[in-house]
This record gives structure tokens, C-alpha cells and sequence, in this order.
């Protein structure tokens, strides 16, 4: 009894630490995302968390840990849903559109978020320097693997490299999405945005697209 007893307690002592990480990473998010990263301070993270400035160093070395650890558990968050998302999915067209679409729709609904990770984050020489990115790389392999089935399966045109696909079709929903940050009142919508870069990439990727490349 007292065993089992003692385990509940870590249980509840566990949840509870994850609770007030959480907690904290979330007012770190508009912090950062409304006076900047650098601007910004732990102090002001404590504060708009309820926090004593020691408390976050219970659960985080430093500002560049905070920064770093947003990104992490937002790129596995989103690795998780969109794998999701794309299981019941069979044709590779409809797989890269529902990326698309998952990517964008993600960055209007949380645009705070979206900010520290398109804008902040590039401002931190931790992260551009010192850090290596798995989570983005998993997520830019989930378009990989979308391509490279495709391929096998003779629906995509074969002599495109995934690795290259991949990362062109992020760079454009990257631009586009940090510019619609950036820009109060832009000209263009994200879902429209994402209906028309899987437009142009499905359309480059149709095996008819080979013949044209290559006259």
C-alpha cells in the first residue's frame, strides 16, 4: 500500500512539474513574441508566468534553453498531428496538399508561436550556430517520404531529388508565412497561399512535368 502510495505522489509531483514547465513555456512564447528575443528578459518571462525568477531556473538553464525548448516540443507537436492527419491518406497529391494546408493553418491559428519559431529563432546564435534542428529535419523527411512514394508508385516524376522538393516546398511556406507575420493587413491569406504552393508543386511533380523539363 505504501508503495503504491509513493508512486502516486511521484505521479502528481511529476504532472505537476511538467504543468509549471509548461505553463512557463507558454508565457515565454508571447514574451518573446511581443518584445523580441533579445529585448526580452527571464525576469519578464517569470512575471508574465506568476513565477519567481528562480523558478525558472528549475527548469531551464538559460533564455536560449526557453527559446529552444518552445521550438522542440512546437515541431513535435506539430510532427505528431500531421502524421496524423496524413495516415488515412493514399494519394501522394492529396498528402502534400493536407501538409500544406496543416502548415499553414497552424501558423494563423497560433501566430504568436509562429513568430518566436519564423522570426525570433533565427535571432539566437545558440540556435543558428551551436544547435542541430532534428525536429525540423523530421518534419521536412515527412515531405521526403511523401515524394519518394510517389515515385515508387509512378506518380511523381523520377528524376527529382526529394531531398531538394523538400526543402523548396518548406522555403516557400516559410517565406510566405513570415511575411504574413511581419505584414499588418497582407494582401493574401495562408489558406489560399496553401492552395497554391501545392498547386505549383504538384504540377511540377506530375510525371507529364518530366517531358517538359526535359525537351
Amino acid at each position: 500500500m505504501a508503495t503504491g502510495a509513493a508512486k502516486k505522489a511521484a505521479a502528481r509531483t511529476a504532472q505537476s512539474r511538467a504543468d509549471k514547465r509548461r505553463h512557463i513555456l507558454e508565457a515565454a512564447v508571447e514574451v518573446f513574441a511581443n518584445g523580441g528575443f533579445h529585448k526580452s528578459r527571464v525576469s519578464d518571462v517569470a512575471r508574465a508566468a506568476n513565477v519567481a525568477d528562480g523558478t525558472i531556473y528549475l527548469y531551464f538553464k538559460s533564455k536560449d534553453e526557453i527559446l529552444l525548448s518552445i521550438f522542440e516540443e512546437a515541431m513535435a507537436e506539430m510532427i505528431e498531428v500531421v502524421e496524423r492527419k496524413l495516415a488515412p491518406l493514399d494519394d501522394p497529391f492529396e498528402k502534400l496538399r493536407t501538409f500544406t494546408s496543416f502548415h499553414m493553418d497552424r501558423v494563423e491559428r497560433h501566430r504568436s508561436v509562429a513568430k518566436v519559431l519564423q522570426v525570433e529563432l533565427r535571432l539566437s546564435h545558440t540556435f543558428m550556430r551551436e544547435y542541430k534542428p532534428t525536429k525540423l529535419k523530421q518534419y521536412l523527411d515527412i515531405v521526403g517520404r511523401i515524394i519518394e512514394d510517389g515515385q515508387r508508385r509512378g506518380l511523381m516524376r523520377p528524376d527529382v531529388n526529394p531531398i531538394i522538393v523538400r526543402r523548396a516546398l518548406f522555403g516557400a511556406l516559410d517565406e510566405i508565412a513570415m511575411q504574413w507575420i511581419l505584414t499588418p493587413g497582407a494582401r493574401y491569406g495562408l489558406r489560399e497561399s496553401a492552395s497554391q504552393i501545392a498547386d505549383i508543386f504538384a504540377a511540377g511533380l506530375h510525371p507529364a512535368a518530366e517531358a517538359s523539363a526535359n525537351p
